[in-house]
């Protein structure tokens, strides 16, 4: 790998890293001041607002600028929403500013792959900075729980500035506190990556226009982008696989929270250990993943997307942590063995259909409305009732099901379409085409 890719995974784990923890740390405060259950389910769609309604903007945005330039502006976004946060503003209101910081951060951080790196090194480097991704998933999920934590926290908030008072009096506060250092190291690594030397794209937009009509006159190129990946006979497969395989991991994220709560007895610090037991299983999938697979294969991981569906339904039936832990290791590694090599063939042909930052912001479009859609399900049925159970199996036979009619797709594109479906391909075997 080149020698700027490592300085982009340590931005990214960084970045990752406080962006989990700030999850749990936001659940802990809802639940600390006695907020309705609905408003903490509800903390996983709202992240994903900034994705849906600025995908036409971010994309553009990021192929505009150096990647490492959008990156930081977007790690200064979070470090606001963290400080709005930290002085009294609805967790709500502050995480969907953080989702904005990550809405921009995501077309740069995964575009500057295909600027970088040829295609036959995609799934490699998607196998390392996704499994570093859920490491730093992992570790933010703990770090968050053992932030809040008595043991931590209490040590946290011991500490005391001569001559100055801070405010800072409760374990979420101090723990936000750590958070924005964490995002501010993810910063000054942003400073370190290097230029990759494409040709920049400006954003069209006229200076007399306001940026509200600017980013409507975005929209018809955005709209073709996502028209052009929908209609690609690989893109189409690999943009519908990870679409539905984010959609429903971003949720699951917090039912299994939920589900380690009602089944277990866990409280906050206990179940965001355990939700990162999955991330473990992801990881070695994901890092599986990047050396058994290449970017010409990645349509036969289809299958594990149906058993992985059908898996998350037999959480139901585990009630014993020594069961949970081995089962959801297996789980999350199945997951990772999937989004590998699917996110690298999207992201191939995303870059040699539009550019790299719009074809993220595609994917992203794409990705968060699923989970904003299902995320928002899920709220609505939690605020009806619904135990997580229930939404345990609904999310379970979603995936199962859909993935089998992805499945059907791509078989019968390879009938109706061979030669097309061969040559792309062709293409995805070659970096002279990258």
């Amino acid at each position: 790998m080149k020698r700027g890719f490592y300085t982009i995974m340590s931005a990214q784990f960084f970045s990752s890293l406080a962006d989990q923890a700030l999850f749990v740390v936001a659940v802990d405060l809802m639940r600390s001041a006695g907020a309705p259950e609905w408003q903490r389910a509800a903390l996983v769609p709202i992240f994903a607002v900034f994705y849906v309604v600025l995908a036409p903007l971010v994309g553009a945005f990021a192929d505009a600028l150096p990647k490492g330039r959008v990156m930081f502006i977007s790690n200064a976004i979070k470090v606001f929403g963290c400080l709005m946060m930290l002085f009294g503003s609805h967790p709500l209101l502050s995480y969907s500013i953080v989702g904005l910081g990550a809405a921009a951060y995501s077309p740069a951080k995964y575009g500057i792959l295909t600027e970088l790196l040829p295609a036959s090194q995609l799934v490699k480097a998607n196998g390392w900075i996704e499994g570093l991704t859920i490491a730093s998933i992992l570790l933010g999920i703990v770090l968050g729980g053992t932030l809040v934590g008595h043991t931590v926290s209490s040590k946290l908030l011991a500490f005391d500035m001569p001559f100055f008072d801070t405010g800072i009096d409760s374990p979420a506060e101090a723990a936000l506190t750590v958070l924005i250092v964490v995002y501010m190291i993810a910063a000054w690594f942003n400073t370190r990556i290097p230029h990759t030397g494409v040709e920049m794209r400006p954003m069209r937009s006229n200076p007399e226009h306001s940026l509200a009509r600017n980013l409507v006159g975005l929209l018809p190129d955005f709209w073709h982008c996502n028209a052009r990946l929908w209609r690609d006979r690989l893109g189409q497969i690999s943009l519908a696989t990870t679409t539905l395989f984010w959609g429903a991991g971003g949720n699951l994220k917090y039912i299994v929270l939920a589900w380690a709560s009602l089944a277990l007895g866990y409280n906050t610090t206990q179940a965001s250990a355990l939700t990162g037991v999955v991330t473990i299983g992801t990881a070695v999938g994901a890092i599986v993943a990047s050396m058994r697979m290449r970017l010409d294969m990645a349509t036969r991981v289809i299958p594990m997307g149906i058993a992985m569906g059908l898996m998350v339904i037999c959480m139901n039936f585990i009630g014993n942590v020594w069961l949970a832990v081995p089962f959801l290791i297996i789980l999350g590694g199945l997951g990772g063995f999937l989004v590998v090599p699917m996110n690298a063939l999207l992201q191939h042909r995303g870059h040699n259909l539009m550019g790299a930052g719009r074809s993220i912001a595609v994917q992203n479009f794409n990705e968060q409305a699923c989970i904003l859609l299902l995320g928002g399900f899920y709220s609505v049925c939690t605020g009806l009732g619904l135990s997580a159970y229930g939404a345990i199996s609904a999310f379970g036979l979603v995936v199962a099901g859909c993935m089998w009619i992805i499945k059907r797709w791509h078989e019968n594109n390879l009938k109706k379409y061979p030669e097309e479906v061969e040559h792309l391909l062709a293409i995805a075997r070659s970096d002279k085409h990258h």
